[in-house]
């Protein structure tokens, strides 16, 4: 079974770089615009590894990893927190995120972190 992938952003071509990419790749992606209900959301798709926009229409992406990783079903799922905000390393922290990855990016870098998330383990299992 294919690795699976959750991207929440609000940016639609954002959201379409990153599928055809990671598609491309061999990895299920599924999007999302906003972060309401973001738990029950990530408990009906059951990703491997999670993209998280900081300005996404909901509680945004630092309440909504941060609601992720106190929940006892999501909490294992890596975050990979991505902004064009220069802060996004403190952003990443504050949210308690696994990862971060600054936008503008390059493809090889999306990859990358993507992969590494999948790989270095906290599995959704």
């Amino acid at each position: 079974m294919n690795k699976r992938v959750l991207i929440l952003d609000d940016d639609l071509d954002i959201l379409q770089i990153c599928t055809i990419v990671l598609k491309k790749k061999g990895f299920d992606v599924q999007t999302l615009t906003n972060s309401n209900q973001v738990v029950s959301q990530v408990q009906n798709y059951h990703p491997d590894v999670i993209l998280m926009d900081n300005w996404i229409p909901g509680p945004g992406g630092i309440e909504a990893t941060r609601l992720l990783k106190g929940d006892p079903d999501t909490h294992n799922i890596p975050v990979i927190f991505f902004s064009a905000n220069s802060n996004v390393t403190q952003l990443a922290h504050e949210a308690r995120a696994d990862y971060f990855l600054q936008k503008p990016f390059d493809i090889t870098e999306l990859e990358g972190i993507v992969q590494m998330a999948i790989t270095q383990g906290l599995t959704a299992e």
